[in-house]
Formats: structure tokens, sequence, C-alpha cells
């Protein structure tokens, strides 16, 4: 049973089009109210507090884009909106999104496709409620360190960096690459009473193995070969700020062993002594990978995991926020045009439909690069071409002709991943060179497909 307290206007100026999307959100067991034109509309929000609108695009003179700026504008309370556009008008749903709708439906659509709508629409304006004071919060910091987003899982990472940035609990940040998982943790630092202190990353894949102890937590005066002095570590450099562990599944079983400690003791000892030195460091880490099955596998402690896990946060991809990708394309222009002091270019509606239809596997810092080189090379093509299609010289592509009979592109990929680490014996940094790959796309595809170096 739904709550009857949700009231839907529904803004149509086809009759018949209007009774049924008004029948069909009836039997659903909303409120609903109609009006035929934008004047109309306008005059029933200034009586009534509706939850959604519902509008068609064309509205007699007037369109449902206008009614949008009206209700954004000069509405006293939140309500979710939602577009209907003609079938293929994606420039109009970009627009729709750009000011303020909360989705757009393509005509024509189905029973379920509406009320779908409606459900996301509700969900949306939920958390805008929730999260308005947040919102207000965070707008600075999440401008300084490029937090974009207005989307329901946005909403709810933003959510989540309020309610745990004034206390000291460790938070595991997850995500595929290239989802601004630093970017949310220096947001959590920024927003925190440690924002005055020192904020270091670290990429935990990126220490070599030998000096990686050193390196994290210090070491004496000739503690090994070449110690000429006493090295401070990273983790006692950042007393009393905040320390950022990227790529944690990639630690070493003693290094696992060394955090653990500091989990539960707060406390270090540098290589080659045996006085413990108390630390005041809060701890953020952040992987690609599935932890829960690393701890499965025996990768990784499963004790260290519960310390670390206390408040996960997660990145969701570009894809599963595709309502951002028009404000994030509009952030990376005004930044790239004043890092690099160039003129301010300008996306057009099929810059927009392209950039939607792209499934962006390199996530949010993928779109940035695209708009960084659309910025410096003012060149269409550099903003919306396939990855793969940018050629920067003669290919060194394998022989391979595709076979007459459709394959599995998945099994395809896992073979040559798997082919590639038994040619280098297991060892991962090489077999990512030799595909020509970065480490980190290349540890997040063997994530994908569950490969190990057994």
């Amino acid at each position: 049973m739904k709550d009857t307290q949700i009231k839907i206007l529904v803004v149509e100026d086809d009759p018949e089009q209007r009774q049924l999307i008004c029948n069909i959100l009836k039997a659903s067991e909303f409120l609903v109210d109609d009006a035929d034109c934008v004047e109309q509309a306008i005059l029933k929000t200034k009586t009534s507090e509706f939850d959604v609108i519902f509008s068609d695009w064309k509205l007699g003179e007037l369109s449902g884009i206008e009614l949008l700026q009206y209700v954004r504008k000069h509405c006293a309370y939140d309500v979710g909106f939602i577009i209907a556009t003609a079938y293929g008008t994606i420039n109009h749903a970009v627009e729709a999104l750009q000011k303020g709708a909360d989705d757009y439906l393509p005509k024509p659509f189905k029973r379920q496709e509406l009320l779908l709508t409606i459900d996301k629409a509700l969900k949306a304006k939920t958390l805008r409620g929730e999260n308005k004071n947040l919102s207000d919060q965070l707008s600075e910091q999440k401008q300084l360190v490029g937090l974009v987003g207005k989307t329901p899982k946005m909403q709810a990472v933003y959510q989540r960096i309020d309610k745990v940035s004034s206390t000291n609990a460790t938070v595991l940040i997850l995500g595929e690459s290239g989802t601004g998982k630093e970017l949310a943790a220096r947001a959590l630092h920024d927003s925190s009473a440690r924002k005055n202190e020192k904020f270091i990353a670290i990429n935990c894949g990126a220490i070599a193995e030998s000096i990686a102890e050193a390196e994290l937590f210090g070491a004496e005066k000739g503690a090994y070969t070449g110690a000429i002095a006493t090295k401070i570590g990273r983790f006692e450099a950042a007393n009393n700020g905040t320390i950022f562990l990227d790529e944690i599944g990639e630690l070493t079983p003693s290094l696992q062993a060394h955090l653990l400690r500091f989990l539960q003791e707060g406390t270090i000892t540098r290589l080659g002594s045996n006085d413990e030195l108390k630390l005041n460091v809060r701890v953020i880490a952040a992987t690609h990978r599935d932890l829960d099955k690393e701890v499965q596998r025996g990768n990784f402690r499963e004790d260290l995991f519960y310390r670390l896990n206390v408040v996960p946060i997660f990145m969701p991809p570009l894809r599963e926020r595709q309502q951002d990708i028009p404000l994030l394309a509009d952030h990376f222009i005004q930044t790239h045009a004043k890092q690099h002091h160039c003129e301010l270019p300008k996306l057009t509606a099929d810059h927009y439909r392209q950039l939607l239809e792209y499934h962006w596997p390199g996530n949010v810092r993928e779109l940035s690069n695209r708009i960084e080189r659309f910025v410096l090379l003012s060149d269409d093509s550099e903003l919306t071409a396939s990855a793969t299609s940018v050629q920067t010289g003669p290919t060194d592509t394998p022989d391979f002709t595709l076979p007459n009979k459709a394959f599995s592109w998945d099994n395809f990929e896992r073979y040559c991943l798997s082919e590639a680490l038994k040619m280098h014996q297991g060892n991962r940094t090489k077999a990512a060179k030799y595909l020509k790959m970065s480490y980190k796309a290349f540890l997040y595809r063997l994530e994908k497909f569950q490969i190990t170096t057994d």
C-alpha cells in the first residue's frame, strides 16, 4: 500500500495522454492532480505542495523546461521533477538534466517505466531533503577537491562524509579506478577538525617492497645499508593529520601486520628501534579490489580488513551516475581552461549526446582527461572519439583475424591476461608492461575476471 500523501502533478496538453498517465498513477495509489499548460501548473504549485511534477516537454507556446526553471527558482518546497521527451530528442534530455530535472522519460513509455521514473524522482527528493545541510557545509570543500555530482548515489557519498568527517573513525573507500576515491578522502580530511594538519597520500602498490617498512614507519640511523640518518616515516610525518593508503590491497603480509598494530594500539616502531612512538593519525584506506574475497583467498588479513572497514564509502562508477556527466563536463571545462590559461570552449548538444552515450571505462578520471585534451587542442575528436580509435603512430597489434562466428570478448580478454601472466611467471608488473597497460588498470582487470597468480 503506497503512502497516500504522495502527490503528483501531471502537466500534459494532450487530453488523452494526460488522462492515461493520471489513470496509471491513480491505480498505483498516488494522489494525482493535472494541468494542461505551464500557466495552470504554476498556479497549482502556489496553492498545493507536490512531491513530484511529471511534465511534457512541449506545452503550447511554452515548455516543460520553463516550468522546471520556475519551480526550481520560486517554489519554497523541494519537488521531484521529470521531463517527458519525444523519442530520440537527447538534446532535450541533456538540457533538462542541466536545468535541474531529476530524470527524463522518452516517449512512448510503458507503465512500469513511468512508475520507476516516479520512484527515482521521489528518492532523489528524499536524499536532497536529508542532505541539504550537508550540501551547504561541503559546497566549498567539494569545489576544492573536485567532487561534483547531484545524483542519489553521490548524495549518499556526501551524507557519509558529513556523518564521519568530524570523527576519528577509520574509513575504507571502495570503487573502480578513476571514480575519485582520493578526492573523497581529501573531502573527509578538509571537512574534519584536522583540516589544517597534513594530508599524506600513499600508493601502496607503488612502494618498493625492500624500502616499504622504512618508508611508512621510519628507520633509525644504521638500521640498513645506506641509512646514514634517522628517517621519519609517512605515518610519523602525518601525526595529528590524516594518512590516505591508496590500493591497500597491495600491502605485503609484513606491512599488513604493522598497520594492524597501529590501528589497534596507535603506535609505531621505527625499523632498527625498540621504542614505540604514540601517534595521532587518522587512517583512510582505498581499494578497487574486493577485500572480502582477498581475505577468503588468504591474500589479506581478516583482522586488518575488519579494522579498516569500520565505515565503508562506495564511489559509484560514472556509468551508474550518468546524470552527472554534463555537470562534470562543465566543471572540467572551467577547471582546465583556468589551469592552462586557455579560452573557454563551448560544449554543443552533440558533444553532450556523445558524452552520455560513451561507457567511460576509466570513469571520472577519463572524462577529465578527455576534457583537458579538448580544452588544449580545441579538437572535437579528442573529446568524443573512442579511446581505442586515437592513434599517435604505428601500432604493434599482433596479426589476428576475427572469426566469422561470434565469440565472447570477455573470454578472449581473460585468456590474454592469463597468458601474459604465465609468460612472465606471475609477475604482474612485467605482465602489465607487456600488455602496455597501467599497473592499476591491469590489477583491475585481474580482479574483474578473478584471475590469480597461483
